[in-house]
Order: structure tokens, then C-alpha cells, then sequence
């Protein structure tokens, strides 16, 4: 599956142009009718409409698509399968389980339907036969990535998600030493639990669906325990076609685990939270003993955590409690702000964003009682703080912006960019980050950038090339020029060049 992860090309074959729309392309479908039914013609994808018809994942109807929320294992709802993961997990309902990994996501549906019941999912997908699941599930307004489990690490820190989960994924977990477990276990948090649906959970009534052999599963089945145990996790509950485990919360049962068990503990060579092209390994990523309240049911519920200070904001260079609760007021205020300035910012024409140069998450943490999700990107090459942002019950992701990041065209509707320029110019071409930005944002999508005037004065005349219509602005401190605001909006345009097909080439 190498074959499916990142692989950008060399700069001598960067392409220098704007991705025009599909034809007959409409504004997104405002958030909430937007979970389920988007316009067909800006995602003009059907394989899943018809491979998929009798799994109710989605389906046709006139110029849209409607989202039913149906699956592979829940062809009856996501909301009566969520239903019966709640009684499985208690801690689902009560803000304990606030960050969830869904890998395999599908059309997000899974991750959709838990917004409403308060916990913020990222929906892990391929770019495979299904053709466009991420690009489904963003169009949707639900939170999305290109991702899979294959030789690289996810571009997540250790001990970050809550609770993971696999609905049939069909990932292989005890092939390669149970390395794609193991990489699962590095982003899930100590008491954090492992949600398994469809093969080979409850294998002795749908073994003959899966066309294989009631001994064939069993071994399967026993083959997973077997590696879960030895990875110190404990069978938290199952019932019908949901297992669930959960990841040990301390180190004891590590510590007298038998030499030579297998997987065995990794050594400290590399850093348990680098992800960026970093390689998997077949080994168990032991919780740092400093951290006493990093595990699930050792933080403050959700929606508390949002403003305690987290153990690892320590980690950060010059980070302490003082400099965290500062950046959170300081953010709140610029927000305020930026609404005054951008009045849609706050309303449903805006629903998917990304922070796309964040230390702590705070313009997340600003926007949460709006009618939108932020994805926090901190750049590869800055202080690794995503592990606070995700003990904050917000999600996030590494990306290095000399490089595309891992969605498709037209997946954000407000891009906002907060001394990237002045601190990756030295590196990256402005134009090309600026090319990729238009890329991800939709048509009559914003940006938000906020730099020194000299950034500012060339981002405006780039802006103005790629057909943004911008406007400059004082800060909201009115600093003397030190920074200024740029606020631009991507132009509704259409090629001439658009192919006439169904297909989006």
C-alpha cells in the first residue's frame, strides 16, 4: 500500500497553475443539511453510489447526493449503531471521549454523526477504488484527510486520539509484526479504546457472509487477541458486532512483560511524537513517565479542557501555563475581530477551516461555539505543539508547506495563515504555497493572513493574479504597522478548458 501514501514530485515538476472547478459546479450545501446531501456535480464521483447501493452509504437523487448513513456494518444507521457503541463505552456520553480517529472512514459517516454528540472525529481514507471518500466527506463539512496505514507514520502526535475506530476496514492488523496496530496504539491515548466492527469480530454468525470459514475467522480472531494481550490491552466490552479494547492507562503491565515478548517496547532513538516521513515500527511506544493526566479519564472532560492548560504545553519551547492562558485571551480577541472584519466568519457560509500556521490551536478555540471545525496545522518544521492541541479536544495534523497538504481541490471555505511567510520564506516559494492554498479553498472561499506589511504587499499582488479580490487591513491593536491583515476572496471562475463529461479529469 506504499503505493498510496504521499509521494509529491520534484520541484522541477511543480505545476504553476489554478485547478478550475468541474462543470456545473455550485456552492457547497450550507452545514447542517450539508451532512447529509451535497450538489452531485462538485464531487461527480457514482462508484460508491453503485457499488455501494445496498450499503446505504449514499445515493443518487437528481443533481444531489443524499448520505443516509448507512455502512458496511451499519446498513440500518449510523445513529443506532452509535447508540450501541455509547452503551458499550459510557464514556462517550459524558465528555470523557472527546478525539476520535476513524481509519477506513468511507463517506465520514461514522465521524459525521458523532459532532452532534460532541466528540470531533478525523476521517482517515485513501485515495482507492472508492475514488473520492475524503473528498464526499468534506464536501459535507465533516473532518477529512488523504491518509493511510502503510510504511509511514500518520502525521499525528503520540497518545492524541481518545478513542480510534475501524468499521470493516479491512486493514490486516496482526500482518507485519501488528505494525499497523501498533501505529494505532502510538496515537491513541493510555485508556483510550479500540472500536473493531465486521471481520473478525463475531465471526460465528457472519462467516459465510465474508466468504471464508468459521475456522479460517476463529483463527483471526484469536491471532488479534492474542496481539492485543501481549500489547497489554484489555477486552473492554463486545456485544453483537462491536469490540471494543482498551489501551492500558499506565505502564505496569509493561513493565513485567517477559524479556523477549514480542511486540516488544520501543528504545528512545526516534521521538514517539515525529511524524513526518517518519518510518512504522513494530514496537509499543510507552507513555512518558512525567505525564500524569495525558490518559483518558485523567483530563478534565470536554468542554473544560478546552482552557486548561495541558502537562505537555511544557514541552513546547517557552511554553508554560501563563504563556497558554495568555495566547487563548489573545485569540479570542483577534477573533472578535476578524468577524468585524469578515461577518460571514461565524455564520453557515463558512464551515470547514484550517489554521494553517498554529502553535496552541487558540483560533480554534476562539471559533468553538460556531457553526464550524478548524484542521490546526503546525509545520514540520517548528516546535512539534500538536500534542496540546489535541489534549485540548481539538484535532490537527503536521504538514510541510513547501509540499501539498493531503485533501483534494475544494475542501475549505476559510484559509487562515498566521505568520507563515515570515517564518517559511526562507524555504518555500510564496507563489507555490500560494497556488496550493487556492487549490484547497473553494470557489468564493476567504483567506485570512496576517504578517508583516512587506509579506503582505506580495501576497496582495499574487493574491490579485490568481484572481483573489483582497483587502488590506490594521490589526486590531493598530501596532504601528508591525502587521497587517489581509483578507482575501477567491473569485467564482470557470475554464474554457473544462472537459464536458461527468468525470472531473
Amino acid at each position: 500500500m506504499a503505493f498510496r501514501e504521499r509521494h509529491c514530485p520534484p520541484p522541477s515538476e511543480r505545476l504553476k497553475c489554478l485547478v478550475p472547478p468541474p462543470k456545473g459546479y455550485r456552492s457547497p450545501i450550507p452545514w447542517p443539511l450539508s451532512r447529509d446531501e451535497c450538489w452531485y456535480r462538485n464531487v461527480p464521483y457514482n462508484w460508491i453510489n453503485t457499488q455501494k447501493a445496498n450499503q446505504r452509504w449514499m445515493q443518487r437523487e437528481g443533481d444531489k447526493f443524499i448520505f443516509p448513513g448507512g455502512g458496511t456494518t451499519f446498513p440500518e444507521g449510523v445513529g443506532q449503531y452509535l447508540d450501541s457503541m455509547e452503551e458499550l463505552i459510557p464514556e462517550m456520553k459524558n465528555g470523557t471521549v472527546r478525539t476520535a480517529l476513524d481509519t477506513g472512514c468511507g463517506v465520514a459517516s461514522w465521524g459525521g454523526y458523532l459532532l452532534d454528540r460532541g466528540i470531533l472525529t478525523i476521517s482517515l481514507a485513501p485515495r482507492d477504488n472508492h475514488e473520492a471518500q475524503v473528498q464526499f466527506a468534506l464536501e459535507r463539512g465533516i473532518p477529512a484527510m488523504l491518509g493511510i496505514l502503510a510504511t509511514q507514520r500518520l502525521p499525528y502526535p503520540a497518545n492524541a486520539f481518545d478513542m480510534a475506530h475501524c468499521s470493516r476496514c479491512l486493514i490486516p492488523w496482526t500482518d507485519h509484526g501488528g505494525v499497523f496496530l501498533l501505529e494505532v496504539d502510538r496515537v491513541l491515548r493510555p485508556g483510550g479504546f479500540w472500536v473493531l466492527s465486521g471481520p473478525p469480530v463475531n465471526y460465528q454468525q457472519h462467516w459465510k457472509g465474508w466468504a471464508s470459514t468459521e475456522e479460517k475467522q476463529k483463527a483471526d480472531f484469536d491471532s488479534l487477541q492474542s496481539l492485543l494481550d501481549r500489547m497489554c490491552y484489555k477486552l473492554y466490552s463486545m456485544k453483537g458486532d462491536i469490540a471494543v479494547w482498551q489501551k492500558p492507562l499506565y505502564s505496569t503491565c509493561y513493565n513485567l512483560q517477559e524479556e523477549f515478548t514480542y511486540p516488544p517496547l520501543c528504545d528512545d532513538s526516534i521521538d514517539p511524537d515525529a511524524s513526518w516521513y517518519v518510518p512504522m515500527r513494530p514496537c509499543i511506544v510507552k507513555p512518558k513517565i512525567q505525564f500524569r493526566h495525558i490518559g483518558v479519564g485523567q483530563m478534565a472532560k470536554w468542554p473544560d479542557r478546552l482552557i486548561e492548560p495541558p502537562e505537555r504545553v511544557h514541552l513546547v519551547s517557552g511554553g508554560s501555563d501563563g504563556n497558554f492562558k495568555r495566547d487563548t485571551k489573545l485569540w479570542m480577541g483577534r477573533v472578535k475581530y476578524y468577524k468585524f472584519l469578515l461577518p460571514e466568519l461565524g455564520s453557515n457560509k463558512i464551515r470547514n477551516i484550517m489554521d494553517m500556521n498554529t502553535q496552541y490551536g487558540g483560533f480554534a478555540a476562539a471559533l468553538i461555539n460556531d457553526p464550524v471545525w478548524v484542521m490546526n496545522v503546525v509545520s514540520s518544521y517548528a516546535a512539534n505543539s500538536l500534542g496540546v492541541i489535541y489534549d485540548r479536544g481539538l484535532i490537527g495534523t503536521i504538514n510541510d508547506w513547501c509540499e501539498a497538504f493531503s485533501t483534494y481541490p475544494r475542501t475549505y471555505d476559510l484559509l487562515h495563515v498566521d505568520g507563515l511567510f515570515t517564518a517559511e520564506s526562507h524555504r518555500c516559494e510564496m507563489k507555490y504555497v500560494l497556488l496550493e492554498m487556492d487549490r484547497i479553498l473553494r470557489p468564493a472561499g476567504y483567506v485570512i493572513i496576517r504578517d508583516f506589511p512587506s509579506f503582505i504587499e506580495s501576497v496582495h499582488a499574487l493574491g490579485e493574479a490568481m484572481r483573489w479580490k483582497c483587502m488590506e487591513n490594521q490589526t486590531e491593536m493598530d501596532d504601528h504597522g508591525k502587521e497587517r491583515i489581509l483578507i482575501c476572496q477567491k473569485d467564482i471562475w470557470k475554464s474554457s478548458q473544462i472537459d464536458t463529461s461527468d468525470e472531473e479529469k
